[in-house]
Formats: structure tokens, sequence, C-alpha cells
């Protein structure tokens, strides 16, 4: 029978939603405050859940801190107290919306995860908006 263990760590970033393809009252219509061209922030809250067999030798999914190692290295090291759009280029061509950074933190952390373990991302931008990826 398959169980999960999850990871809750935070970060804090500044990020601009904003489509560079439509013009600024389009931008504006749609995005609202969050296309302010000063940037604003948030602090994530992120949710790393791994779901698997568990290792009947260790009793493990897998060992916890090699996870806390893996989302740092791969994640809160780019992305903490930084400006999405300009300083991870994950970003530079990708509007950082909660869903496509959910997205992003997946793709960056599945490729250190056995493919014997499934994995989903939860990011909470607010206590009430969040993403979760894969659906």
């Amino acid at each position: 029978m398959k169980t999960a263990i999850t990871r809750k760590m935070h970060f804090n970033a500044a990020h601009r939603l904003h489509n560079s393809e439509w013009s600024d009252d389009v931008n504006k219509e749609v995005f609202g405050k969050c296309n302010n061209v000063l940037y604003h922030g948030h602090n994530y809250e992120l949710e790393v859940k791994v779901i698997g067999i568990v290792d009947p030798d260790t009793g493990f999914l897998l060992d916890v801190k090699d996870l806390k190692r893996i989302v740092n290295e791969k994640v809160i090291n780019s992305f903490d107290h930084k400006n999405l759009n300009v300083e991870v280029p994950d970003f530079k061509l990708l509007n950082p919306t909660v869903e496509n950074i959910a997205r992003v933190i997946y793709e960056k952390i599945r490729v250190e995860i056995s493919k014997d373990l499934d994995l989903k991302i939860t990011l909470y931008e607010t206590p009430r908006n969040y993403a979760e990826y894969p659906a």
C-alpha cells in the first residue's frame, strides 16, 4: 500500500504578472495590481509530497534529510528573496504565476526523485490561493 510524506518549506519572492505580447492596458485589465511595474512579493509556502511504497529495510519512502537538501538546492536557494522575473532564468520567458511556479518546482525536483515515487507540489501564494502540480 502506498504512503505519502510531505516536507513543508517556504520562500519569499517578488514577481510581476505580465504578458509582453499585450498592451499595458490589457495587462492591467487581466492582471490588475499583480502587473505592478515595480513588482510585488509573496511569502510562498511550499509542500512537497512524495508518494510510494515504504522501503521495508529503512521504513522510509526516502530520507527526509535528502528531500530537504534537494528542495533547498533546486528551489529555495534559487527562488528565496529573488525577483523571479529578473533573477530566475526559468521565468525569463514564462509568466511567474503560482501555477507556473508550481510546475517549474515540480520539474526541478522530479529529476532528483526516484521514478518509483510519485511527486506532488502544492504552492501557497497566499493562505487562500494555491496551486497543485500535477493536479
